[in-house]
């Protein structure tokens, strides 16, 4: 069983890791379509085709089969390792893979407006949308590297720390594109 399991722990952090660079890469496509999408004829009309093409592709071909393999995979090793579902870390962990699933669903619904040129949301939304795959990620490696509720209320802060950072950055490149817009 040790065999197996070490295998199907390989797959599935390979399709973690290829889920999460979809999702991280997703909403950047997002921000240029937007950002296309207020240029003029004929800049405007080349950019969000192939911008449609690029994200059709990474979400159809490299996202979307990476977050059923991952999950796929996940649910193996709870069969094998049932006994992680009886730890209070797991269940936190799944929480966590709860608002993944969610955040994946809602980058589904803008791609699915953006392919139908419906332009929802601002290119500022956008940038702070991004970062939520960077917040879930850090809290599930933490989580699960902790495993301690101790450390995980320090790991909490943490986040609140990053997700402060994460957004003074954004403000701060904001500021420099008004500047710059080149930038």
């Amino acid at each position: 069983m040790q065999d197996y399991y070490n295998y199907l722990k390989s797959l599935h952090l390979i399709f973690v890791i290829t889920w999460f660079a979809g999702l991280f890469y997703i909403p950047r496509l997002f921000i240029y379509h937007i950002e296309a999408s207020q240029k003029g004829s004929p800049e405007k009309e080349i950019l969000t085709e192939q911008l449609k093409l690029m994200t059709k592709r990474l979400w159809y071909i490299i996202t979307w089969p990476s977050a059923v393999l991952a999950t796929l995979f996940a649910v193996w090793l709870l069969v094998l390792m049932p006994v992680w579902l009886q730890q209070p870390w797991m269940h936190i962990k799944l929480g966590f893979v709860l608002l993944l699933i969610l955040y994946h669903l809602k980058n589904h619904q803008i791609f699915k407006q953006l392919q139908r040129d419906e332009v929802r949301y601002t290119s500022n939304f956008m940038r702070l949308w991004n970062e939520g795959a960077t917040l879930i990620l850090f809290a599930v490696v933490f989580l699960v590297i902790l495993k301690n509720t101790f450390n995980w209320i320090f790991g909490v802060a943490g986040i609140v720390a990053l997700g402060v950072l994460l957004m003074l950055g954004i403000k701060l490149y904001k500021s420099i594109r008004r500047k710059n817009p080149n930038a």
